[in-house]
């Protein structure tokens, strides 16, 4: 393979400014990110602590392997909505007794674990990782089920938590529950439906109706641990495997339980990895202030694939668009890299032509986005763009090779889909600070409907306020402005995750390592491309 060699100048004026604008972004992700450490808050947290128990991320972290590593995913969802930021729920990839799980931890300290819309997306989110990357699943549970204050947006959509469950089980992914706490009405059905159980000694409390709702529908008198406490259902019902004596030996039966899957990898084992050649921490220079600025795409590249060795396809060629292979923590990978925002019909046939290699190569795809969209115009529309592009996103849609997909700046109109964006189901997709996603740009989007304002009066004859026009085009690009920021756009979990440039290669290695739990196949046959 061909060593890939660095241009940057990390001693220079620009190097230096685009670090410290990154860093700034950075500083600002990690105060959001707060907010969802933060939970329901000191004061919840402390109550919680009281009565003696762990907090969600402390669960999990007695359930990992120590020092091994969890993937947290989705830590921003619900930000910029009437919901705390975190979705009151945990998910992740943890390595538990050497197996990659995905792990579901409800956070007791919000609304007592209540699920709302949100904690939803989030955990289907992580129950889809799961079936596609055939990755056990654990649920940590203490939760009092649907949020009531939006039970019209709960409860129909949240029986798609039990039905994912049963169809786990069914296609031989393992489901472990460890109750904590309440698993109360729809929350008793995550154990209910679980392939194994293990439940906390006099905490535990798991039942369809607590005893005010039993005393209201049948008269009947009964106290929590005759209706559902751990006890009870491990000597009389049956639902708990195992009774724990407390929460850190919840955590031990739970580790011992993945220990006895005899879990191993449908995928091919990676080869030794090698460091690459260049320093990671220099990702964040290479990212111009300006984000319209392109940037090489090969400069980050060769710091994160083993050897900074990447061997490319069709160097001289549709030059917008970088393609060619390398290894990444071992594994093998095809990567298509945006070099100069815009997509011509040539890259589009390139990309195209190169994920049908991928695929008979059963090789994953890496898409490193950083696009303004497919070009437009008179002498590209009639050079055939639509059919082009067209051609690109049929290749994207039908290849059955896993995708990982990171946007490192612009992800803009149907060049957000062709470079396999969330619409088009990569495995896994991150974000970096400094990325924005929309349909077009903000002053474009602003622009264009400033154009068809003035067409729509003219055509009625009338006289255009350039002032309006004015407050119209301000409003607009700071509207979009908001709605392309990557907290946004992960508080709606249209990707998994915004992290730092510098954990690229850490990130990717693990939900390679991840993807190979399943067998890795590419497709056998496309819909019909126009050529």
């Amino acid at each position: 393979m061909t060593v890939l060699r660095t241009a940057l100048d990390t001693r220079s004026a620009e190097y230096r400014e685009n670090r410290a604008a990154l860093l700034d972004k950075l500083a600002e992700l990690d105060a959001e990110h707060a907010k969802a450490l933060a939970g329901g808050g000191p004061r919840a947290v402390e109550r919680h602590r009281g009565r003696g128990k762990l907090t969600a991320r402390e669960r999990v972290e007695l359930l990992v392997d120590q020092d091994g590593p969890f993937l947290e995913l989705s830590p921003l969802a619900a930000w910029g909505t009437d919901y705390p930021v975190g979705a009151s729920v945990v998910t992740g990839i943890g390595v538990v007794e050497g197996v990659e799980c995905v792990v579901v931890a409800n956070d007791p300290t919000v609304r007592g674990g209540a699920s709302n819309p949100w904690t939803l997306r989030k955990t289907f989110r992580a129950d889809d990782i799961a079936a596609r990357n055939r990755l056990p699943l654990i649920s940590l549970v203490e939760s009092g089920g649907a949020d009531l204050t939006g039970q019209s947006e709960v409860f129909i959509p949240g029986g798609r938590a039990f039905r994912d469950l049963t169809r786990l089980s069914a296609a031989g992914i393992p489901t472990i529950s460890a109750v904590f706490g309440n698993a109360t009405a729809g929350g008793a059905y995550v154990p209910g439906m679980s392939d194994q159980v293990i439940m906390v000694d006099r905490r535990a409390k798991v039942f369809l109706g607590g005893p005010p709702l039993v005393r209201m529908a049948t008269g009947e008198e009964a106290d929590d641990e005759s209706l559902g406490g751990a006890r009870m259902h491990g000597t009389t019902s049956g639902l708990a495997d195992f009774v724990a004596a407390d929460e850190v030996d919840a955590l031990r039966l739970t580790r011992r339980a993945v220990a006895r899957l005899n879990r191993r990898k449908h995928g091919p084992p990676p080869k030794e990895p090698e460091p690459p050649r260049h320093d990671e921490e220099e990702l964040l220079g290479l990212v111009p202030t300006d984000p319209r600025v392109p940037f090489d795409p090969r400069e980050v590249l060769a710091r994160i694939v083993d050897g900074s060795r990447f061997d490319e396809f069709k160097p001289d060629y549709g030059g917008s668009l970088v393609t060619g292979w390398a290894d990444l923590h071992g594994y093998p990978i095809g990567v298509l890299a945006n070099a100069r925002g815009v997509l011509f019909s040539e890259e589009a046939q390139k990309a195209a032509q190169f994920i049908q290699l991928a695929n008979s190569a059963d090789t994953p795809l890496l898409f490193l986005q950083n696009t303004t969209g497919y070009m437009v115009g008179a002498r590209y529309e009639q050079g055939g763009i639509i059919k082009h592009g067209a051609m690109m996103i049929n290749a994207v849609a039908n290849s059955a090779v896993p995708h990982l997909t990171v946007v490192m700046g612009a992800s803009y109109g149907a060049g957000n889909y062709g470079m396999c964006g969330r619409a088009y189901d990569p495995r896994f997709l991150f974000t970096w600070p400094n990325a924005r996603s929309a349909v077009m740009g903000p002053a474009q989007l602003a622009g264009v409907l400033s154009i068809v304002a003035r067409q729509a009066a003219a055509a009625k004859g009338r006289e255009y306020d350039e002032e309006h026009d004015t407050a119209l085009r301000r409003a607009v690009e700071e509207q979009v402005e908001q709605q392309s920021l990557p907290a946004f756009l992960s508080g709606r979990l249209y990707d998994d995750g915004v992290i730092d440039p510098r954990d690229t290669r850490t990130v990717l290695g693990l939900c390679l390592s991840a993807v190979h739990g399943g067998p890795v196949k590419g497709a056998t046959g496309y819909g019909v491309f126009r050529m």
